[in-house]
């Protein structure tokens, strides 16, 4: 057993039950909503949506949620705060890194990386943005542009962070692309992070068992993460190969979760209209009763949801 960093204060491993890896509460683009505030509408109102979402989730038994919202992404913990603090019963595990598929954001193109390293280690040890809330999870990505120079120094700082303070990782990767392979040579091989300690966000946007075996084999976390977006792969395309990865004997590598969130301003409201299926509750309702029928067992569907969580969180503390 071992302490998880959350909203509310620190949790036991013990107490993550049922964990969703990888949504979010709000993903904004800071500058805009800052300038244009009419695109956020009315604060109080956005909140009581959250609350009233993620309530739902936890009437469902789901008893914690990892919010990989970092620094390109809107974070904002003071608002989380007020959302997490009318929703006790679930557990919301923040994060520290950066979201880039290319550059670094221009306040670190003129500092060295150790800058970056410094932000995130003090974003887990002290708390963030003067909240007192520590991140549990560190977070960098790797698009289909690959392995920039951006990208690349984004992800030493967090591997850099990581051994500072053994906290775990999730990656955004493109696994059509295969940059898993980029993680592994740069965090794993050069930056000695056990794969272990790292989810590989997306993974189940890909329907290439062999590739996806090859990368638990390293030793990674799959991030089958994105039922909802059925964009690129459709619902079952994605179901299926979360049931052939169970089949080869996988199901203690793999997490699930959907990407979802309360807000998000990426997306036109047409666009979200269009995604009906894309909310918290979709997992529940709809995903875990298609991996049933397709044959995964119940102990399976535990492991991924419960065990899974737990150990990644356990390993490297």
């Amino acid at each position: 057993m071992s302490l998880v960093q959350t909203v509310n204060g620190s949790r036991d491993s013990s107490e993550l039950g049922v964990t969703y890896m990888h949504e979010h509460v709000f993903v904004l683009t800071a500058d805009v909503q800052q300038n244009f505030p009419e695109e956020w509408g009315d604060e109080d109102a956005r909140v009581a949506d959250a609350v009233a979402k993620l309530t739902s989730l936890a009437a469902q038994g789901v008893r914690t949620l990892v919010d990989p919202t970092v620094i390109g992404l809107g974070r904002y913990l003071p608002r989380i705060q007020r959302v997490a603090a009318q929703v006790p019963q679930l557990h919301v595990v923040v994060a520290t890194g950066c979201y880039t598929y290319d550059d670094v954001p221009f306040f670190f193109h003129h500092r060295p990386d150790e800058v970056m390293t410094e932000m995130f280690v003090r974003d887990i040890t002290e708390g963030i943005g003067g909240t007192g809330v520590r991140a549990g999870m560190l977070k960098c990505a790797i698009d289909r542009p690959g392995l920039t120079p951006g990208v690349e120094r984004v992800m030493r700082s967090v591997g850099r962070a990581h051994h500072a303070t053994g906290t775990p990782i999730t990656v955004h990767t493109h696994p059509g692309r295969r940059t898993g392979l980029d993680v592994h040579r740069v965090l794993c091989v050069e930056e000695g992070v056990d794969p272990r300690a790292i989810v590989l966000g997306h993974s189940g946007d890909s329907t290439d068992a062999d590739h996806l075996t090859q990368l638990a084999e390293l030793g990674f976390v799959l991030g089958m993460d994105r039922f909802g977006i059925n964009v690129g792969r459709s619902f079952d395309e994605r179901v299926d190969v979360v049931v052939e990865l169970c089949r080869r004997g996988f199901s203690d590598r793999m997490v699930l979760s959907q990407d979802a969130a309360c807000y998000i301003d990426w997306l036109s409201q047409e666009v979200l209209a269009s995604l009906p299926q894309w909310h918290y509750l979709h997992l529940h309702d709809d995903v875990l009763p298609a991996l049933r029928a397709r044959g995964v067992t119940q102990e399976q569907v535990d492991e991924m949801l419960v065990g899974v969580p737990r150990r990644f969180f356990e390993q490297v503390r």
